[in-house]
């Protein structure tokens, strides 16, 4: 083996094992941790109702509903079962509280704030907003329900801070089912984009920001992109590869004296780019990957991105990265941006690559917090869950970050910690490591500022 490998495979070796000291008054932390929220659900009964299931949320159960909770901690399952899914609690403060501690402990200046839609697959119809839908995270249209959730992304670290249950044009129209799931009677029905603008305009003034960031469901929409446009916000958001642009820095075809001038034609973005010549690419250190330094290829030029009917949108910047997965598959994936032409490769890689940070929190939060094992029906049950699942993804952050600092520079911490047998044991465990992104190219931030002040759009 050659000594570079040998070397980080003795470094991914040290980072995969957890010093027993990461674990000691985990219990005590977690008490902590849970009073600011759960003091806003006033009633004392409410209070023990919400530790035990995010404790159950944080336990290494393998199914995390109301009833192996419940049964988990010795319970009466009708207890817990009712207060997620039927008593009236608000859960808005509790985001409210989650996003003003997220703010306050990872913000920074040129934060990234990242909208991203994400599915759960789901059978029978009686489910609040089930229908066969796009599922982003299946790849295909399916009977499920969609969050539309909105996180928050520095170099510190990265969190989930609040999420809407998209609930489609049938449902929201269908008065009965309405009813039978307690949407409530002011609801009305919202894109997945005006979710997120809603989000937005709740709680960005607590995430210090100078970005917007999401998947391509997000920046297909040059509706979404002109309303952030009004709000002054900056955003780089993925677009599908069949976005149809014109390239701006092309001179135009000839004039021949007759009729308009001609202008650059349209063209495919995944055309244009195939087109492009290898010396066009600019390679960027993007982050310490799971296994190894992690690049990414770049590249960017002036362009008008062709909206609905006939209508062209105004000067934006395409960015286009490409980078090859361990199969040695090579992956694009292709951006509209509304920042000022000079922005750096650098920044718009760091932004990029705070956009896929997200998917990686919704991916912990499914696997170690219980975000898709939901069993109930209502309106309010699934906000009760998905609320309290963000509130335990967001305690482990906490603990990771608490056990890198323990590690002593070493960039290894426990990613589940299992706040039952396992985790109080707190002898020889190994987990796999977090995954915290730096960008190792130091680049100058265009547009900053500490708190934004929005209107609803």
């Amino acid at each position: 083996m050659e000594r570079r490998f040998k070397v980080r495979k003795e470094q991914l070796l040290a980072e995969c094992q957890v010093k027993p000291r990461v674990f000691d008054g985990m219990t005590e932390r977690l008490q902590t941790f849970v009073q600011p929220f759960v003091q806003l659900l006033g009633d004392s009964e409410r209070q023990q109702h919400a530790r035990t299931y995010v404790a159950g949320l944080l336990s290494n159960l393998e199914r995390k509903n109301t009833e192996s909770i419940a049964y988990f901690h010795d319970q009466d399952r009708q207890g817990l079962q009712r207060f997620i899914g039927s008593v009236p609690w608000d859960h808005e403060p509790l985001l409210q509280e989650l996003s003003r501690q997220v703010g306050q402990e990872l913000g920074e200046p040129d934060g990234v704030i990242v909208f991203d839609p994400s599915g759960f697959a789901k059978k029978g119809t009686e489910s609040v907003g089930v229908q066969r839908q796009w599922l982003g995270r299946f790849g295909k249209i399916d009977n499920g329900q969609v969050g539309v959730y909105m996180g928050y992304v520095s170099r510190r670290e990265q969190a989930l801070v609040d999420m809407r249950l998209y609930l489609p044009k049938e449902w929201a129209s269908d008065t009965k089912r309405r009813r039978k799931s307690g949407v409530p009677k002011q609801l009305r029905f919202q894109t997945r984009h005006q979710q997120a603008l809603s989000m937005l305009a709740e709680r960005g003034s607590l995430l210090p920001h100078a970005w917007v960031a999401g998947d391509d469901e997000m920046g297909r929409s040059s509706a979404f992109r002109r309303d952030l446009r009004d709000l002054k916000e900056r955003y780089l958001l993925a677009v599908p590869s069949n976005t149809l642009i014109r390239d701006l820095d092309v001179a135009p075809p000839k004039y021949q004296g007759r009729g308009q001038p001609p202008r650059t034609p349209f063209v495919r973005v995944d055309q244009w780019r195939a087109a492009l010549s290898e010396k066009a690419w600019q390679r960027i250190d993007v982050r310490d990957g799971d296994k190894g330094l992690l690049t990414m290829d770049i590249v960017k030029v002036r362009v008008a991105a062709k909206m609905s009917g006939r209508r062209t949108g105004p000067e934006e910047i395409l960015v286009i990265t490409r980078t090859t997965n361990e199969s040695g598959d090579v992956k694009h994936d292709y951006y509209l941006s509304n920042a000022p032409a000079e922005t750096t490769l650098a920044e718009f890689a760091r932004v990029a690559n705070a956009e896929h940070r997200i998917e990686e929190c919704i991916k912990r939060a499914k696997s170690e917090a219980g975000l898709a094992h939901y069993e109930v029906r209502t309106w309010c049950g699934w906000h009760h869950h998905q609320t309290l699942s963000l509130l335990a993804t967001w305690f482990l952050v906490q603990e990771t970050r608490r056990g890198k600092k323990i590690g002593s520079g070493v960039d290894g911490s426990p990613s589940s910690l299992g706040l039952g047998e396992a985790a109080l044991s707190g002898h020889g465990l190994r987990h796999p490591t977090t995954h915290r992104r730096r960008l190792h190219t130091a680049s100058p931030t265009h547009r900053t500022r500490s708190i934004l002040s929005l209107q609803e759009a």
